[in-house]
């Protein structure tokens, strides 16, 4: 359950848990008493117990993205040629260059 649960906040007697879903605090409403007392056991002097759904965060999977097209190349190729910033027409270029396919 530890896992499961996160303490977020104590704030006038009422602690504040975080759970990862719907189904987690329909189960842990039931167990409220318990949750007071291991509360209570670490030092948290809470009187009620609120609990929040917050999903976990999934990081996005790294992958590489699509090549660019010709075209696309040819564009990004002609803007750092019109533009005067030496800084935005190399990263222009890398943007360019990093697309080709090897």
């Amino acid at each position: 359950m530890a896992a499961q649960v996160r303490l977020a906040n104590v704030a006038e007697g009422t602690a504040v848990v975080l759970v990862p879903s719907p189904a987690w605090k329909a189960r842990l409403r039931l167990d409220t008493a318990l949750l007071l007392a291991a509360a209570n056991a670490a030092g948290i002097e809470a009187r009620a117990v609120t609990l929040k759904v917050v999903p976990p965060t999934v990081p996005a999977p790294d992958r590489p993205g699509a090549p660019l097209s010709a075209g696309a190349r040819a564009v990004l190729e002609a803007a750092a040629r019109s533009v005067a910033d030496p800084e935005l027409r190399a990263q222009l270029l890398r943007l360019a260059a990093s697309g080709r396919t090897r």
